[in-house]
């Protein structure tokens, strides 16, 4: 193992390697994402709206709840409903 300054150089060349190979895999995965939702386009449906479905259903319902009813509050301040 190569210490320079206090540096081990072949574990930070492991770190600096195995981050790269993963870098180059979420590359894949987008460009993988990118021809489901090209794909989904295609069929009609609205990219926008399935992304917006994408971030409720990340959240869990109270979170999702509480957005739902702050947003419907917004909008009724603004005269939209």
């Amino acid at each position: 193992m190569v210490d320079v300054g206090g540096i081990a150089g072949d574990q930070l060349r492991s770190y600096i390697e195995r981050i790269e190979r993963l870098e180059e895999e979420k590359a894949a995965l987008a460009a993988d994402i990118r021809d489901v939702f090209a794909e989904a386009k295609g069929n009609g449906f609205d990219v926008k709206i399935m992304r917006q479905v994408l971030k409720l259903r990340k959240l869990d319902k109270d979170d999702r709840d509480e957005q739902e009813t702050v947003l419907d509050l917004y909008k009724r301040a603004l005269g939209m409903e």
